[in-house]
């Protein structure tokens, strides 16, 4: 169904740290922030996404998820790519994933090394919050000029606005500004781990009109022709009750004298990039739980990560002003976790059960991967990797090569199936045919 608001107390200022640790009180029907935890994997919290106590768990069973069951060493590139600012000297990134199978949780885990490479330099300093002097590329430019005076109250929320995002903005949320137009603004959210969306970058134009904050603000999401949530239209339409694009209750609705972006960014991010957003539609929303809903969101959220995928070649080909660099560096530095992540998927693994350290403990209903599935993923990470490649990523070779023995295993396994089957159904049709001609004895 359509999803609840997140309600966001007004912050004080000097803003504390960002990350901030959830209430053990159950979740309302209107969500409060306070009750997230901000980390670098995205927003979690104990209604959707990961568990806490599964994340970085690895399979326990002998499953066919068993490609986790090694020590797996990633070298990135020490070449600086062409399209990198120049500021520092092009370093190397090592990463030692543990996926042991029979690990714990409880388990001691070694010491990972870990260099920065220029690109998760250049990531950790970007800001997330920063003001720019054009938006030439924006969906609204054409909604009002530079020389516009607008009212003191509508100047006053807007810089309100600014800094509640400058303070308090999540680490996966990041928000540019325009100075000499302050009815514009454009942010990207990073799609959750645990989630369809997982490792993706998502867009949103948003544009104050002259009413606001009487009236919520105007938001339009770059989907490059796609749609990848009931919420998320591929017009750039976004359906939510606290833009007005839906129906909703009282404490649903923008409130003039309560509502922020912060509030609606974080709404985005939690409520509409979720784990299941087969359910964000309403009227499917009351399937939920029930056998059939369960199966029609697995296949819901199957076709939202093959669109996902495309949404990052999309956004890596044309990425939007202000923000170039930052998607290049972010897919660069997730290029072989995405990799890793598809190849688990090809394997069997379920959409949505990647996180950082393997594939997390899988819910029993969930079961593995549809076959349409494992097949469409395989044969589009070859033009995900591509891209990859344009921006410089390295040491991709050994996983290309193994994703396509994965698709080279699963084309020969429906081969041996098809076959058994075929073979199968002969001998019975034969065996039927030569019953028919027997002649019963007396």
């Amino acid at each position: 169904m359509e999803p609840d608001v997140v309600e966001i107390a007004p912050p004080l200022f000097p803003s504390g740290s960002r990350t901030r640790k959830p209430r053990k009180a159950g979740i309302p029907e209107v969500i409060d922030v306070e009750q997230y935890e901000f980390s670098n994997g995205g927003i979690a919290n104990n209604a959707n996404l990961v568990d806490k106590k599964n994340k970085g768990k690895s399979i326990q069973d002998g499953s066919s998820y068993d490609h986790f069951a090694d020590v797996e060493e990633v070298v990135m590139s020490t070449t600086q790519p062409s399209w990198f600012p120049s500021s520092s000297s092009s370093r190397s990134r090592r990463r030692h994933f543990n996926r042991d199978a029979s690990a714990s949780s409880s388990r001691p885990r070694a010491a990972v090394e870990v260099v920065s490479s220029a690109q998760a330099t250049f990531l950790r300093e970007f800001k997330r919050f920063d003001t720019v002097e054009d938006f030439s590329d924006h969906h609204y430019v054409s909604k009002g000029k530079a020389s516009k005076q607008h009212s003191r109250t509508w100047v006053k929320k807007i810089q309100s606005d600014w800094k509640i995002l400058e303070n308090d903005l999540p680490e996966t949320i990041s928000v540019r500004a325009c100075e000499t137009r302050m009815d514009l603004m454009r942010a990207v959210i990073v799609g959750a781990e645990g989630t369809p969306y997982h490792d993706g970058l998502f867009f949103f134009d948003i544009h104050f009109t002259d009413t606001y904050p009487s009236v919520p603000p105007m938001v339009h999401y770059h989907s490059g022709g796609l749609r990848i949530n009931p919420n998320l239209y591929n017009c750039g339409k976004v359906c939510l009750s606290l833009l007005g694009t839906w129906n909703g209750n009282a404490r649903e609705r923008w409130l003039p004298h309560e509502s922020t972006m912060l509030q609606l960014l974080v709404s985005i991010q939690a409520l509409i990039l979720n784990q299941k957003p087969y359910f964000n539609e309403p009227a499917y929303g009351m399937t939920k739980g029930t056998p059939s809903g369960e199966a029609h969101s697995k296949v819901y959220s199957e076709n939202v990560f093959i669109l996902s995928l495309r949404t990052m070649v999309y956004s890596m080909r044309k990425p939007p002003k202000h923000f170039e660099e930052f998607v290049r560096s972010h897919y660069f530095e997730r290029a072989h976790d995405i990799v890793k992540g598809s190849n688990a998927y090809i394997e069997g693994a379920p959409v949505g059960s990647i996180v950082k350290g393997g594939v997390q403990d899988i819910e029993e209903s969930r079961g593995s991967g549809s076959t349409k599935f494992r097949t469409e993923v395989a044969s589009f990470m070859k033009t995900v990797v591509e891209e990859f490649v344009k921006l410089g990523v390295k040491e991709l070779e050994a996983n290309c090569k193994r994703s396509r023995i994965l698709r080279f295993r699963f084309y020969i396994y429906c081969f041996v199936v098809v076959g058994w089957y075929m073979v199968i159904t002969s001998k019975k049709s034969r065996i039927l045919d030569a019953a028919s001609h027997l002649t019963p004895t007396e």
